[in-house]
Order: structure tokens, then sequence, then C-alpha cells
């Protein structure tokens, strides 16, 4: 976690006026309940309604992406941008999505990690993207011979999505959810 101490703090629910817990509703029907990351986004109630209509995309059926191989983006993504609460939510769904705890230690040793080819050109465009913010020609390719034109925009889509989300995270200080332990290799960031 890059700092102690949240920027932004989390809105408590007394807190809240009724733009804010309207914006908040959709999440509140959830599996995991209002998580700090909406608690601090609830800051700005229009801003986190978009955010969750795209969020939704990418989080959705809609993306072409099998679960699994958007999880492997999203947590490389969570790494790259050492960010503490990101990787940690999305272990927990990676894990739910069909990845392991050794494919989890892979995505943090990146694309040479001993991945299938279709795994490992999806670390290598993440790779691309956090760094360089493009996609070479050579990984474009690679990433052809695996998935589709809409996939492929769909990994664009996806780390676009969540580098954006890093950002907000480390920038507004969002701590853990209670219950959750950040992963050793993120502490000090």
């Amino acid at each position: 976690m890059r700092l102690s101490a949240p920027r932004v703090p989390p809105l408590k629910d007394a807190d809240l006026s009724p733009d804010q817990a309207e914006a908040l509703q959709p999440v509140r029907n959830g599996t995991m309940g209002v998580l700090n990351i909406f608690r601090t986004l609830a800051h700005a109630p229009k801003a986190l309604t978009r955010f969750n209509d795209w969020g939704g995309y990418i989080l959705s059926r809609r993306n072409d992406l099998p679960a699994r191989e958007r999880e492997i983006l999203i947590l490389r993504v969570g790494y790259l941008c050492k960010s503490g609460y990101e990787f940690t939510q999305h272990t927990r769904i990676g894990l739910q999505s069909g990845l392991t705890d050794a494919e989890i230690e892979q995505i943090k040793r990146g694309a040479d990690a001993g991945w299938s080819a279709a795994d490992a050109v999806l670390v290598k465009a993440a790779d691309e993207l956090v760094g360089d913010h493009f996609i070479t020609d050579a990984t474009w390719a690679e990433l052809g011979r695996h998935y589709s034109d809409k996939q492929r925009m769909d990994v664009v889509f996806t780390v676009g999505q969540y580098t954006q989300v890093s950002m907000i995270l480390n920038s507004f200080g969002v701590q853990l959810d209670e219950g959750q332990t950040l992963d050793p290799e993120l502490k000090g960031y």
C-alpha cells in the first residue's frame, strides 16, 4: 500500500447525501457489500455512477474475454501499478474465476514465468500497455493467434480500466476492507 491512511476517507452511511446514497445503491445489492473503493468514490456521486457503468462492462459477459483471462490482466495491472487494494480484491476474484494460487504468484513474475502462449501474451500485453500505453505489432499479432479482434479490444479496455482504478486507489489512499490481508510484496509501496 502506498499510503497508510486515506487521503479521501470512505463515507459512512450516516454521512451520505441523497445523491451519494443513490450512487451507492447498485453496489449495496451486490454480494461484496459496499467496499471502501465505492465509499471513497461516493464523494463524487456522478463519477461513481459512470465508473460503475464502465466497470460493469469490463466485469460482465459483454467483455468477450473469459473471466480467468480477464483476471490475469487485472492482477498484472494491479501488481505493476503497486496497487495493494486492487491486487488484494482481485486475488479473491481471480481464484473464483479459475486461477490457482500458483498462477497468481506467476502473474507477479511476468510473461516468462511458465505460462501457456495464450496466457503469456496477455501478461505481455498488460506490461506493454502499462509501461508504454501501446501494444507492439508483435504482441498484437501474437494476441491474434489466440484471441478475436473483439477480445483484443477488451484486453485494451480491461487494462485501461484497471490502470485508472489503480491510480485512483493509490492516490486517494483507499485502504483494504475489513478482514483482508495485503500481499507481502506490495507492502511499503
